[in-house]
């Protein structure tokens, strides 16, 4: 089949930079995924192939032109998904996807969701007063809980904003660690602590926590409690037994909204322990006013490694 070769002309060094990505990593993801061959020559997409595969990188380009064209930073993940909306003919719900912005960090930056699986979890968040999130690492689980919960506090739709997950020991027992017990467990809050500072001064948030309006516990602090007018998020759950799963759940008060993440092939408890998470999604996936969303590979956003990684561990793994 003979090759065709096409030129799109790009409006500025921003615009390039922005397709083109660090080290042309975009240009190499979309010749991976495509089959063509794409040359950045300043401010010239030079992409050469078939017919039909000049047409998809061009297509992929155009969908993607609203972030190239003002500079915006374009990922791996904006391109798949860009390629998914392309082959499932959800062009119209890319570009809300694109425009809809969730909230914007302490240094201006925008957050919002990258992916149609990312948008169904917080639109399952702000639905439902329990959801539960199960996926790999790096998919934004945590994150976008937090920035929901972080934004429903300080739009006073809760009094409180309550952060847990189980201090499970993965190396070391916690009796081994200096300090008190606040100082122990620590390390296993810092995800939340750092997504939290995403949002909130972190000038704030002590001032915030003494007043109780943000805590951010252990698992084992939750018991007996009624967790009233609060946003609830339970983090890594796959490290909850079930007893404890079933604890925290029923601590679910009035005016309150919880939701529970975690990643069911990071377990740290014993092998013979079963996973509260995979118990709670067998038991509780029927109910009703339950969500159950499911963040794949494909829904990674951090690094490009890390969703090679995740990938890479799943197919040893099966």
């Amino acid at each position: 089949m003979s090759e065709v070769s096409k030129t799109i002309q790009l409006p500025s060094n921003e615009s390039a930079i922005a397709l083109g990505g660090t080290r042309e990593d975009n240009l190499k993801i979309l010749s991976q995924q495509t089959g063509a061959t794409l040359v950045l020559r300043g401010q010239e997409l030079v992409i050469t192939g078939t017919q039909k595969q000049v047409e998809r990188v061009s297509s992929v380009v155009r969908i993607l032109k609203s972030f190239w064209q003002e500079g915006k930073n374009i990922t791996g993940v904006d391109i798949q998904t860009a390629i998914q909306a392309l082959d499932t003919h959800q062009e119209d719900e890319l570009q809300d996807l694109q425009k809809d912005v969730l909230a914007r960090t302490r240094r201006g930056e925008i957050i919002r969701a990258k992916t149609f699986r990312q948008r169904q979890y917080i639109k399952s968040v702000l639905s439902h007063d329990l959801t539960f999130c199960i996926g790999p690492a790096g998919t934004g689980k945590t994150f976008l809980a937090v920035v929901l919960a972080a934004q429903a506090l300080l739009a006073s739709e809760y009094e409180r904003l309550i952060l847990t997950r189980p201090a499970v020991e993965a190396g070391e027992k916690l009796g081994f660690l200096p300090g008190d017990l606040q100082q122990k467990v620590n390390p296993y809050l810092r995800p939340l602590y750092d997504a939290l500072h995403e949002l909130i001064d972190p000038e704030k948030m002590p001032s915030l926590m003494e007043r109780g309006v943000i805590e951010v516990a252990p698992l084992a602090y939750m018991r007996g409690r009624t967790l009233t007018n609060a946003f609830v998020i339970v983090d890594e759950a796959q490290n909850t037994t079930p007893g404890q799963m079933k604890m925290v759940l029923t601590r679910l008060g009035l005016r309150s909204r919880m939701v529970v993440t975690g990643d069911l092939s990071q377990t740290d408890l014993p092998a013979s322990q079963q996973s509260g998470l995979a118990v709670a999604q067998k038991i509780l996936r029927p109910v009703d006013g339950i969500a159950f969303c499911e963040l794949t590979t494909k829904d990674v956003v951090r690094n490009s490694l890390v969703q090679r990684i995740v990938a890479a561990y799943e197919q040893h793994e099966n």
